[in-house]
């Protein structure tokens, strides 16, 4: 089943695909994608466990009093009865997952970012189109369930193509872009040459690990900037000042914060895209 809310002008698309639904083994995702912030207010959900998972874009996601960023190879899970609140930048698709059973290496998880393999991030968006098979859906579901995974190791065993140190600090970053530790204190930590761990950013991500840490920052500072000052995103997402913030953001995006959380306030006020 697919259906396409929209509120107001704000061209707000929910599609809806239920397999199952009322039975333990049953999954309902639902797609969201809007013109602007995408924000799932603080709630919980009393019957279903819940997976946020967006494959292009970061998450602000919220919990008690931890917050952090999901990144694109990690989906937010909740707990069903854990009240939690997640957001997504405009123009960025997401995907909610609800669940009656706990994939197995999420037992005893609360809350928090969760590794999803590739071939469980390609069944996902399989399933969530019109007129899929109900039944190749319900087949679906036992190997999306076991391509969640809440540790580090995981999540380097999902997605680790080099020596998998890239990705373990990428993992960190992706939960905290503002840790200002450098490459160095990296490799350090992880027994390493510098060298050997910018080999294996370029090989794993084809930039170096500067460039893809500004890209990081950048991309959760969207997330956040229609409901924070400009100066708060800045020191939240790692920048020593909001002037070399807003460089780098102008130098990305063509324009200012401001004038980018300007612009999505008048897109959403104009007329309907």
């Amino acid at each position: 089943m697919a259906t396409a809310r929209h509120f107001g002008t704000d061209p707000l698309r929910c599609e809806e695909y239920g397999y199952g639904l009322g039975l333990p083994t049953g999954i309902l995702v639902l797609k969201y994608r809007a013109a602007g912030l995408l924000a799932f207010g603080e709630g919980r959900q009393d019957f279903l466990h819940q997976l946020y998972w967006s494959p292009d874009g970061v998450l602000s996601a919220r919990h008690g009093g931890d917050a952090q960023f999901v990144g694109p190879k990690e989906a937010f899970w909740a707990h069903r009865a854990v009240s939690h609140e997640v957001r997504a930048a405009d123009r960025q698709t997401v995907y909610r997952i609800c669940l009656r059973e706990v994939p197995a290496a999420l037992a005893g998880l609360r809350a928090g970012a969760v590794s999803i393999d590739d071939e469980a991030a390609r069944l996902v968006q399989t399933i969530a189109r019109p007129g899929y098979d109900r039944h190749e859906a319900l087949a679906a579901r036992p190997r999306i369930m076991t391509g969640f995974g809440a540790s580090t190791r995981e999540f380097v065993g999902h997605h680790a193509t080099g020596t998998g140190f890239a990705m373990t600090v990428a993992r960190t970053l992706s939960h905290n872009p503002g840790d200002p530790v450098r490459l160095d204190e990296w490799a350090e930590r992880l027994h390493i040459s510098v060298k050997t761990l910018q080999r294996d950013f370029a090989r794993e991500f084809g930039m170096s690990y500067s460039q893809w840490r500004t890209e990081l920052r950048l991309r959760a500072s969207r997330a956040l900037l229609e409901t924070q000052p400009v100066a708060e995103v800045a020191r939240r997402v790692g920048y020593a000042s909001p002037s070399a913030f807003i460089a780098a953001f102008s130098k990305e995006y063509g324009c200012t914060p401001g004038r980018y959380t300007l612009r999505e306030t008048d897109s959403d006020r104009g007329p309907g895209l």
